[in-house]
């Protein structure tokens, strides 16, 4: 895994995180990297429909690990006690990653893009108190006049993804073995 870069893409409820996360993803991939993504979920997700065989064996079975192999996509459901630590979850499942990108994990120390719109309310994380301002690469936002502690990126602009790709590739964490 000696390479790898990671950063993660934060922001609040309804921001655009996910969209985000697609689209930079995408053009990472377009630019011939080897993107892989780690998605922080607060909540129980289900990867399978309740009564099919893979949940049968994850949730009846209470198998340690499901690996659900389908042609072109294989899912993995696990039970794990470990903290969620997105490095040690790069290391585990994304090895040969050029980059990871991580949706979500505001709390770890990793260098961050924000993504924060007008209409979702509340301020820009970057902004609270106590914020890692050193830790964000961009705060990316459709408002044209906020002041923040870090790079800013409008969306109205029709270059920032070039941009926020090698903002993010220059700044992301270097994972090492």
């Amino acid at each position: 895994m000696a390479g790898t870069r990671i950063c993660s893409i934060v922001g609040r409820k309804n921001a655009g995180k996910t969209t985000l996360a697609v689209a930079l993803s995408a053009e990472f991939a377009r630019r011939k990297r080897r993107v892989m993504t780690i998605k922080h979920a607060s909540h129980p997700a289900q990867m399978d429909v309740p009564g099919t065989d893979s949940w049968r064996h994850f949730n009846e079975g209470k198998s340690e690990r499901v690996v659900l192999a389908c042609p072109e996509e294989r899912y993995i459901l696990e039970r794990s006690k470990d903290d969620l630590d997105p490095v040690a979850l790069a290391k585990r499942y994304l090895d040969g990653a050029d980059i990871v990108l991580v949706e979500g994990f505001k709390q770890a120390p990793l260098p961050k893009v924000e993504i924060w719109r007008k209409d979702v309310g509340g301020t820009p994380l970057v902004l609270e108190p106590g914020a890692e301002v050193d830790r964000w690469v961009v705060l990316i936002t459709d408002d044209k006049t906020i002041e923040a502690p870090c790079r800013t990126l409008l969306v109205q602009d029709t270059m920032w993804m070039n941009i926020l790709v090698a903002l993010v590739w220059d700044h992301a964490t270097v994972i090492t073995t």
